[in-house]
């Protein structure tokens, strides 16, 4: 036993002996990462829908004639239109009159209809907000989003789908999120179903 202790010792002491050992370390860390790759992937495979699959399934943009949604792709939601008082806000509303939607801070938000913008900057509690006359009464708004992000000016003629500005947490806001908002004749209506009969569902 202790004969074949002294000679590995002895060769590990010569350079050809440092060679054969760090081959061999080197063939030990590759076997153990090729073994263990199939153990790494199998959790993200089996927990959920490839990247691939995710993005096909995001709701498009524009999915009915010129209205689309104002966020590409999926989001969360947060507040719905009605009696929705938020815990700890004492500045929040408890009757919500539009409909919170959210991706990240800094997301793309977009027009849902083609308009006139009739106001683009600073708008009461909404922060920094675009609005977009549809004409017949019809206006929508885009509230909360970041302080110099909007792309549009009062005036501009719009599309659905046009880059409005930024995703933010201005006004009185609690957080990153897009306050939208429908108004008919100057009074809130609720954005869900106004949307789905667009056939544009919401959460």
């Amino acid at each position: 036993m202790g004969a074949p202790v002294a000679a590995a010792a002895a060769l590990a002491n010569t350079k050809t002996g440092r060679r054969i050992v760090s081959g061999a370390l080197l063939f030990v860390v590759l076997a153990v990462g090729l073994l263990l790759t199939p153990l790494i992937a199998i959790p993200f495979a089996v927990g959920g829908q490839s990247a691939a699959s995710a993005i096909a399934n995001r709701p498009a943009l524009v999915a009915s004639g010129a209205w689309g949604y104002p966020l590409a792709g999926d989001y969360w939601k947060g507040r719905g239109f009605g009696y929705n008082p938020v815990v700890g806000c004492s500045y929040c509303s408890t009757n919500h009159l539009g409909y919170d939607m959210a991706q990240s801070c800094g997301a793309t938000i977009f027009a849902s209809g083609p308009g006139r913008v009739i106001t683009a900057g600073s708008y009461f509690g909404w922060g920094n907000t675009v609005r977009i006359d549809h004409g017949d009464g019809l206006v929508t708004l885009y509230g909360h989003m970041q302080w110099d992000s909007i792309r549009v000016s009062v005036g501009d003629t719009v599309d659905g789908g046009t880059p409005l500005g930024a995703e933010g947490n201005t006004g009185r806001s609690f957080g990153c999120h897009l306050h939208f908002e429908v108004q008919r004749d100057g009074v809130p209506i609720d954005p869900q179903p106004f949307m789905a009969a667009l056939g544009l569902p919401l959460k």
